[in-house]
């Protein structure tokens, strides 16, 4: 089985050439070909990668459906510019896929690489943490048991293309949540599994808090609450729906309790509830890393992320619609 691994960015950078595409080039399975679709011509040449001009200059799933249609492999490998894959990565998927044909889709965990500094592994512990992530997708940050999903992001995914092109591919009108589209696709209108195993690895590099991740993470609030009404048997779910309650409990709780005294001392009980678990995560990851520093930026990089999230949430769930 012949893979075709697509990665869409903007022009060759400096994560492509020293870090993703030599992961690309060392993997234990060697029947691959790498297209990367960027919006300019570019002279560089790396060996067995074919780079395609994307002339519209759009965005990350245009590119991704442009490498698709040129691409020779049966299965389609989607990364992003900032990751790379362990060197088992894309063998340990196509055995995956020989075995079962009712699998149209493999994903993995997505783990902060060791050189990430201080800040991306505050981020990093965000997304991989079970307070952070309101155990909604801390397995995909974190290397977990293998499991049926129906929603991944494309940073580590991989899709049979016969699949892929049954479903007309990626829908482009979404960035982020293109991925979750077609991950709905694939599994309510083919009726097929998508299969998280966590043998197939890959590094992402974090957004650094605070400022870029969460710029991120206000972008996938915004389209998850969007979701959450749209696709609700995929992103309307408890660990979505947290940090809003967290949110709207932490503005209206003080006026409402001060209204109905009774309720004055659950309010109490529940917010310090919350922040115990803020200061066991927080000791936690300090006790794990030997970091108190990193440990207290982790526990302030989850507040605000919830917040952040909370209230955009909102914001996508009572969107008429999106702008692209």
């Amino acid at each position: 089985m012949k893979a075709s691994i697509i990665i869409p960015v903007k022009e060759i950078n400096d994560f492509l050439r020293q870090e993703t595409i030599p992961a690309i080039l060392s993997q234990t399975e060697k029947d691959f070909e790498l297209l990367i679709v960027v919006d300019k011509e570019s002279l560089e040449k790396f060996p067995k990668t074919t780079i395609l001009v994307d002339a519209k200059k759009s965005g990350p799933a245009d590119k991704r459906d442009l490498g698709a249609k040129r691409a020779k492999g049966e299965i389609l490998a989607f990364l992003d510019d900032d990751s790379y894959p362990d060197q088992n990565w894309l063998k340990n998927a196509l055995e995956l896929f020989k075995n079962n044909k009712g699998i149209a889709g493999l994903c993995g965990p997505t783990v902060t690489p060791p050189s990430d500094n201080l800040f991306q592994k505050a981020s990093g512990y965000v997304w991989s943490s079970w307070l952070g992530s309101g155990g909604a997708g801390t397995y995909r940050c974190l290397v977990s048991k293998r499991r049926e999903v129906n929603d991944y992001p494309t940073v580590n995914f991989l899709v049979r293309k016969e699949d892929f092109v049954k479903i007309g591919g990626f829908d482009s009108h979404f960035w982020p949540g293109e991925d979750t589209k077609l991950c709905y696709d694939l599994v309510y209108k083919l009726n097929k599994k998508i299969i998280y195993d966590p043998r197939i690895l890959v590094y992402h590099h974090r957004r650094a808090v605070f400022r870029a991740h969460l710029e991120q993470i206000s972008r996938y609030a915004v389209h998850r609450g969007y979701f959450a009404k749209t696709l609700p048997k995929t992103s309307f779910r408890l660990g979505y729906l947290l940090p809003t309650l967290f949110a709207l409990g932490l503005i209206g709780g003080i006026p409402v309790s001060f209204i109905l005294r009774p309720l004055w001392p659950f309010y109490l009980l529940t917010l310090s509830f919350y922040f115990l678990l803020l200061l066991i995560t927080s000791f936690k990851i300090s006790l794990l890393e030997k970091n108190l520093k990193l440990g207290i930026l982790v526990g302030l990089s989850i507040f605000v992320t919830h917040f952040t999230y909370g209230l955009l949430f909102i914001k996508g769930f009572f969107s008429r619609k999106l702008r692209r």
